[in-house]
């Protein structure tokens, strides 16, 4: 699998191992060195800690003991309580003593140092007890010397001989400290030898191989020349042919282009001319709807005069009722005035005066009658022209209801025609846009055309290009052939 990497990676593959190799070193000696730095710091922080309480404990004990002598000299009872706050000070740093010990040595003596200083307080309080009652300062003093100094001896000895112990363990933990820092550096020494001899190896390997993988690259790059020089020899004559055939090709385009606009142009003016169409059609359709509602308003008018020449003839027929009613009247006028005439003449001369007025009455009458038969033949004329005007009126409305027929027919056909001319502007609209769009597709088919042939030539161009460098690449492939391969130039 090795074999078929690339130099690039064959090298990669190298330097990437020797960095391994020397972080792996970097990383031994620095976890050797973390671990032997942390365990001299942890044992000499709780060693120092150990002693440094200790150190405290006696500094607390002499506090003690110097409080108990002030108070034996003074029989002040505040020495008794400095006497206390030491001894609290003093437990309170054994206990922490107790729970900081690593060994049972050191536990040992640490409860000891507790036990003795316990049998020291109660020979204290003894010798505080005596000072109390007022006992002699000599028996005092031989009590101190013979119980609280032997107890005092027996707790330093306690407190020296866990010192000692713990400057003991110190001295343990560097010297095995000691011992890991030389192990460390024995194991980063074999580690170094070891990466270098693997190195070498790694370089001598990875040098044969390069080697030989050059010179089979160098092999086949010589074989290939040959034949990217045939290659590129068919490639620029393909290369004449091409740049020929798109000359023809560029040609044609352009003459599509030139037909496309005029067809284009054409359409354009097709389309305006549809509009104009519309717009006259909607026009005509206004005008004929305008007509429409003014026979709308004459079959309107009609009706209202046929309504009237109605109430008319009703009226001249209540006339004739009232002019036979006077007609009627005025015959028995007449005949009043002749029985009153007849009446006159048979009084004498006293009735004279009376038929007088009989006959005026009867002349009234005669006239009433001659002008009521006057009227009735108007009234009859009028009625006749009456009745003629309302069968003219309603032919003139039937022929107006025929007229508004006709024109909804008009106006239906104008609404039918504008639909037409309006389908018909879409479409012109369509088949414009559709010939942009193609007139926009050849412009981008010459484009490209144009830019083919652009590639073509520079094709053309670099297929001599090509030639030459195929000639340079031969003899660098045997120049680098010699250097990876001495033999091949003695051969």
């Amino acid at each position: 699998m090795i074999r078929h990497w690339t130099f690039a990676r064959k090298i990669s593959a190298g330097f990437a191992l020797v960095v391994a190799l020397a972080l792996a070193i970097a990383l031994v000696s620095v976890f050797a060195l973390r671990g032997v730095v942390a365990s001299n710091e942890r044992l000499s922080s709780l060693n120092f800690q150990s002693l440094l309480d200790t150190e405290r404990m006696h500094a607390a004990l002499e506090r003690k003991v110097a409080a108990g002598r002030g108070f034996m000299l003074t029989r002040d009872e505040r020495f008794v309580e400095r006497a206390r706050e030491a001894r609290s000070r003093f437990l309170a740093l054994a206990d922490k003593l107790k729970r900081g010990v690593q060994t049972d040595e050191e536990r040992r003596l640490a409860e000891a140092i507790v036990l003795a200083e316990a049998e020291h307080q109660q020979a204290f309080e003894r010798v505080f007890s005596l000072v109390r009652s007022g006992s002699a300062t000599d028996a005092v003093i031989r009590t101190f010397d013979d119980e609280v100094v032997p107890k005092w001896e027996q707790m330093d000895g306690h407190i020296r001989a866990f010192v000692a112990a713990g400057e003991r363990l110190l001295g343990q933990a560097r010297q095995a400290t000691d011992a890991a820092a030389a192990e460390a550096i024995s194991l980063t020494v074999v580690i170094a030898a070891g990466v270098i001899a693997l190195a070498v190896i790694v370089a001598f390997t990875l040098a044969r191989a390069l080697g030989q993988q050059i010179g089979t690259a160098v092999g086949h790059v010589q074989s290939s020349s040959a034949e990217l020089q045939a290659a590129a020899n068919q490639q620029a004559t393909g290369a004449k042919e091409q740049a020929t055939a798109m000359s023809e090709i560029t040609t044609t385009i352009t003459e599509l282009l030139a037909t496309s606009r005029q067809i284009a142009d054409s359409a354009q003016r097709v389309a305006q001319i549809a509009e104009q169409t519309v717009g006259a059609a909607r026009s005509g359709e206004g005008t004929v709807e305008q007509a429409h509602e003014s026979i709308a308003g004459i079959r309107r008018q009609v009706d209202l005069v046929v309504s009237h020449m109605l109430e008319l003839g009703k009226k001249s027929q209540q006339i004739g009722s009232v002019l036979d009613i006077v007609s009627e009247l005025a015959e028995q006028t007449n005949i009043l005035a002749i029985n009153a005439s007849i009446e006159a003449a048979g009084a004498g001369e006293a009735g004279k005066r009376f038929g007088v007025v009989a006959d005026e009455i009867r002349e009234l009458a005669d006239r009433v009658a001659g002008s009521t038969k006057e009227i009735r033949v108007l009234i009859d004329d009028v009625r006749g022209a009456v009745n003629t005007t309302v069968m003219a009126t309603e032919t003139g409305s039937k022929t107006v209801d025929t007229g508004s027929r006709q024109f909804g027919d008009v106006t239906a056909s104008f609404k039918q025609i504008a639909g037409l001319v309006a389908a018909t502007t879409e479409a012109a609209r369509e088949i414009e846009l559709s010939t942009k769009q193609q007139t926009s597709a050849v412009e981008q088919v010459n484009l490209a055309i144009a830019s083919v042939a652009q590639t073509t030539r520079e094709s053309e161009v670099s297929s001599g290009q090509t030639l030459d460098t195929v000639s340079q690449l031969a003899s660098l492939s045997k120049d680098l052939l010699r250097l990876v391969q001495p033999q091949a130039s003695a051969a």
